[in-house]
């Protein structure tokens, strides 16, 4: 069973469940209005009639006056005292047996439906007429409930046509308004499947109604999965050209090296160099892809604990001063002591390939400036070098993997592989920090990191 179908059922049942609801109330109600009537009137009669009745001397029960009896021509009236009938109305002359019998041994004033004869409902009041506390006598008084029923049966008619009728406009409603609310549905499924068949993942799938409602959150929310997937589509190819083309570079000097030396029949020392170098990187690459893909997974654990930055700070900056040598200067200009909660070999590894690029892409006798000084609840680290700059257009990207602002494809033996900035992005940001970059092309590039305090 469609969908379409299903909330057409569900509705059909809602509203027929509500007009029997309605229909069973409104016949209840009627039902008790009429008989609230009907006793009303007969207790009306029964007061009259017992203010007319009379004890003799001896404690029988007297005579009602007659003309009262045949004025209540729509009331059916019997008198009786403990043993026979005393009085009766006039249509009632030749009934010699009590309207209710069961009435007649009431105790207190009964309201019953009788079935008169087998063949008259009556509403019958028994009310005990007692003197000196001993029961004298019965005063019964009825009416024909033939109206009540005919009133009753019409009613039922017409709730029962009513209902089947409503039911039948509430379907042919609800399946119309069912099938207008669900057609954008139809163009969702429509539009996905030929976005399916098409694999264009550039597609979007339209709506023309208010983006408010559900069915608008729904079509925002594929488009923007659509948008999201066609992101990581496009990142997963540039990913895998990438990956193909760093491979491709030490792969293919290693097998010329094998293939050199053995055509040269002989292990030529050049060529070991090389290949260690390349195997180095093959390392390198592959160390840092398996570090981001536990990243990503959420298997790679941080040991936080409370560090001091400028301790490790000063580390670094011991190390790095030798890797620089003569080729450029490597300054601390400024340090607070400062302690952040955290990973010491991660955080580490972000310090140490920050120096490590702005050595790299100083020029020679250029300078390379170290600070960390506190900011607000964060400690803020910063890396200045005085090299080139990256580009305006490269430097949202840089944080991406395999990208560098280098348009050559040309690498030498210490170039990385655009992997770095994307370990360090991720790991301060599961310290609670961020990583920033400002460059202008010239005039060098300045990295600050922000690290949370230990409070």
């Amino acid at each position: 069973m469609s969908l379409r179908d299903r909330l057409t059922l569900v509705n059909i049942v809602l509203l027929g469940g509500l007009f029997i609801f309605f229909g069973v109330v409104a016949y209840v109600v009627v039902t008790v209005l009429l008989y609230t009537q009907i006793d009303k009137a007969l207790e009306r009669t029964a007061e009259q009639l017992i203010r007319q009745a009379r004890v003799d001397v001896s404690g029988e029960m007297g005579g009602i006056i007659a003309p009262n009896l045949r004025l209540t021509s729509n009331v059916l009236v019997q008198i009786w005292d403990t043993d026979k009938l005393v009085d009766f109305s006039p249509v009632l002359e030749d009934v010699k047996v009590p309207l209710d019998r069961i009435g007649l041994n009431a105790e207190y004033p009964s309201y019953r439906d009788v079935t008169f004869e087998g063949a008259i409902r009556l509403r019958v009041l028994s009310v005990p007429l007692v003197s000196e506390s001993r029961l004298v006598g019965v005063v019964q008084v009825a009416t024909n409930l033939d109206v009540v029923d005919s009133a009753r049966r019409n009613l039922l008619s017409v709730l029962a046509f009513t209902t089947v009728l409503g039911v039948v406009i509430s379907a042919l409603a609800s399946q119309a308004s069912v099938k207008q609310f669900l057609s954008p549905l139809e163009t969702i499924t429509s539009a996905a499947d030929q976005i399916n068949r098409a694999d264009d993942l550039s597609r979007r799938v339209p709506y023309d109604g208010p983006p408010e409602d559900e069915i608008g959150q729904l079509v925002d929310a594929i488009n923007q999965t659509l948008e999201r997937l066609e992101v990581l589509f496009t990142s997963q190819k540039r990913f895998i050209a990438d990956v193909s083309h760093e491979l491709r570079t030490p792969l293919t000097v290693i097998k010329g090296n094998v293939d050199l030396m053995r055509r040269m029949k002989d292990f030529d020392p050049e060529s070991l160099d090389s290949i260690d170098q390349e195997a180095g990187r093959l390392t390198r690459l592959v160390t840092d892809l398996l570090l981001l893909a536990k990243a990503e997974a959420g298997s790679l654990p941080l040991t936080k604990s409370a560090l001091e930055l400028d301790a490790l700070l000063m580390e670094v900056f011991s190390e790095m001063r030798v890797l620089a040598a003569n080729k450029v200067r490597v300054k601390l200009t400024e340090i607070d002591q400062l302690q952040v909660s955290g990973d010491r070999d991660r955080l580490k590894q972000v310090i140490l390939n920050l120096v490590a690029n702005a050595i790299q892409y100083t020029p020679a006798g250029g300078d390379v400036y170290l600070s960390l000084n506190r900011s607000g609840e964060h400690a803020k680290l910063i890396v200045r070098d005085t090299g080139p700059g990256i580009p305006a257009e490269d430097l949202p990207y840089i944080f991406e993997r395999f990208y560098r602002a280098e348009k050559s494809r040309t690498r030498s033996s210490a170039t990385g592989f655009g992997l770095g900035l994307s370990i360090a992005h991720w790991i301060v940001e599961q310290h609670g920090g961020k990583i920033e970059a400002n460059s202008r092309e010239g005039r060098g590039t300045t990295f600050a990191v922000w690290l949370p305090l230990v409070k």
